[in-house]
């Protein structure tokens, strides 16, 4: 008798488990996932920084990139005033300095004669 009063067996167990992984699977996609693409594009964009971009760093600061190290950047913010900032304070870059041209490779079924 207790056990007809207790109704439907196993399935409402089941019940608080599904929830709970479905509110993971929306945390993932709504908050994990894009911030691990931000940091991506982030990454990307300070080991692209070459001498002559205009950069703002995390603070506010305006400069543009003198020198490239492994893990720093010096920047002019000032005619004759460089400082020296970690990669990872680079906020955005607002210009990019003009770069060469790569080389195009030559096809190799040309003979040259």
């Amino acid at each position: 008798m207790l056990y007809a009063a207790e109704g439907g067996g196993g399935v409402g167990g089941l019940t608080p488990i599904l929830m709970i992984a479905l509110l993971f699977g929306v945390m993932y996609f709504m908050m994990i996932r894009p911030q691990q693409k931000r940091r991506r594009e982030a990454e990307s964009m300070q080991s692209a920084l070459a001498p002559g971009d205009e950069v703002v760093t995390i603070g506010g600061l305006y400069g543009t990139v003198t020198g490239v190290d492994d893990d720093t950047v010096l920047l002019e913010v000032a005619p004759g005033v460089q400082t020296r900032y970690a990669r990872p304070a680079i906020a955005r870059v607002v210009s990019q300095a003009e770069r060469p041209a790569e080389p195009v490779a030559e096809d190799a079924d040309v003979v040259k004669e």
